[in-house]
């Protein structure tokens, strides 16, 4: 072997280490990397399983809160419906309530109605055996008569007519006086019950152009702003003030309801306020409404000043001043009842002048006459009798609270000049024509007809109307005429008057028979 042969072969040995050391070498480096990207997966592994659980609480969490969201929409659902169907069965309890008491007075009505039919039937045959035992009466009496008298049977016949006639008269002026006064207490005690029945059931009917107001709007889109997501706004404003909203097809009004003037004066205030600001919620409305309560106070002071400012009343206490101001919104017959007040003192003022008396203290009188009016839904009793109350309690002079409470009482024979006074104010303001919505000519015309008819009764030598209309005077002849007859007399008049005429309020009727004998002794 040559020394090149050895050097190739002992190169070929090193090369064949060299790769055997570069194997084994690559070996333990693949190893090594497969051991690595093993434990990388693992790490990897283990952080997808530990992102796995996450997403998966997530999701229950998130699933769990969904769950309970929906049960309570569910449970604010069911308690909604709930209250829903609680106000629906009161509102029918309410209507059969109603219905029953309805019926019950129908039916008490009916038992009535049958009384008084077994009560006219017994009625019919009391007459009946009345008018039996007259005739017998007669036909004993013209045989009386024949036997004693040796008269003939027409001249009997026509004595007896006369005098039966004459006492049948009597008696049965006396059965209808009785009657009259049974019916009349029947009828008051029956009235009373009617219309109590009435005013719960109908008052609204009767009552209805004394107790609304109409507040305009800009357009037709605001009542449904007025009502709110399912009425919330028309509920608030009517539980904050206490007045009923009626929204019907009357074009671009709404009408506010009730029997308080006062709480329907802060609702059309209130709801004017909302209408212009334009924000109209629940709680913008309950503010509005508070603001309104308390500026209404204001409102009556101003208006009770400047009422006492035109009488030139002073010192009057600030209670007085509102209650005076509460006037305003008080209505009689079409005439505010402040305006009325006001117009009275000035008469009382004219007339107090005229016959030397203070003209301050009548003034004062005639603008507070009427003042229990602002307080009698809150108080029992007269108007009057209240106002004078109300006085006394304010410091008022003793002889303007006498004056208060005695200006509508009809015996002024041991009252006060300044109680006269005022009463006949009182009656001028009212009863003058057009002070309370009636035209001077159908006036004068109703005055004249009452007169007319009163004159056509027989036995009326003269007839005058008094106080406006309210009260008519017939003077009888004493001659042919029985104090009985005066009141037949009385009744037919009235009657007459009821179906001719037609007239505010009542017509008092008064029937004189006076016999005067005058002597000369020389």
């Amino acid at each position: 072997m040559s020394i090149f042969e050895g050097m190739m072969v002992i190169t070929v040995g090193v090369l064949i280490g060299v790769i055997a050391v570069g194997f084994v070498l690559n070996k333990r480096k693949v190893s090594q990397t497969y051991d690595e990207a093993r434990a990388d997966s693992k790490k990897l592994l283990e952080e997808a399983r530990r992102d796995a659980d996450r997403i998966v609480k997530s999701a229950l969490n998130e699933a769990k809160e969904d769950s309970r969201r929906r049960r309570r929409q569910f449970e604010e659902e069911a308690k909604k419906r709930k209250s829903e169907l609680h106000k629906l069965e009161k509102k029918l309890r309410q209507k059969e309530q109603s219905l029953d008491k309805k019926l019950s007075a129908a039916e008490e009505q009916e038992g009535q109605l049958e009384k008084m039919e077994k009560k006219l039937a017994q009625d019919e045959k009391k007459k009946l055996r009345t008018i039996a035992e007259y005739e017998l009466q007669i036909e004993q009496t013209q045989k009386q008569l024949k036997r004693i008298a040796n008269m003939s049977a027409e001249e009997a016949k026509r004595q007896l007519m006369i005098s039966l006639e004459e006492d049948a008269k009597r008696n049965a002026s006396k059965i209808i006086r009785k009657i009259e006064e049974d019916t009349k207490k029947e009828a008051a005690r029956k009235a009373t019950e009617i219309i109590s029945l009435t005013v719960q059931r109908l008052a609204g009917e009767y009552v209805n152009d004394a107790c609304v107001t109409v507040v305009n709007l800009p357009s037709e889109d605001m009542k449904g702003r007025i009502i709110g997501r399912e009425g919330r706004n028309i509920r608030t404003l009517e539980q904050a003030t206490g007045v009923d909203l009626i929204i019907d097809d009357t074009p671009e009004a709404v009408i506010l309801s009730c029997f308080n003037p006062l709480r329907r004066e802060v609702a059309k205030i209130t709801l004017e306020r909302l209408i212009g600001d334009g924000r109209i919620h629940p709680a913008r409305i309950e503010e509005t409404v508070k603001r309104v309560e308390v500026e209404m106070d204001s409102i009556l002071s101003e208006i009770g000043d400047q009422a006492a400012f035109d009488t030139g009343v002073t010192d009057l206490h600030p209670d007085v001043v509102k209650l005076l101001g509460k006037l305003k919104y008080c209505h009689t017959s079409g005439q505010t009842v402040l305006t009325h007040c006001v117009e009275t003192s000035q008469i009382c003022g004219m007339l107090a002048a005229e016959l030397g008396i203070n003209i301050k203290r009548a003034k004062r009188a005639g603008l507070l006459h009427d003042i229990g009016k602002a307080a009698d839904q809150e108080i029992e009793g007269h108007h009057a009798e209240i106002g004078a109350d109300i006085a006394a309690r304010h410091g008022e002079h003793a002889e303007v609270v006498d004056a208060i409470r005695m200006h509508h009482a009809e015996d002024l024979l041991h009252a006060s000049p300044l109680a006269v006074i005022v009463g006949a104010a009182n009656t001028l303001s009212s009863g003058r024509p057009s002070a309370r919505k009636e035209v001077l000519k159908g006036y004068i015309k109703r005055l004249e007809d009452m007169e007319n008819i009163v004159q056509t009764f027989d036995g009326i030598e003269s007839a005058v109307v008094l106080q406006a209309g309210r009260e008519v005077r017939a003077l009888v002849s004493p001659d042919g005429t029985h104090d009985q007859d005066v009141t037949d007399l009385s009744n037919e008049i009235a009657h007459k008057l009821r179906q001719e005429l037609t007239f505010p309020g009542q017509v008092r009727i008064t029937v004189l028979r006076e016999s005067k004998h005058v002597e000369f002794a020389t």
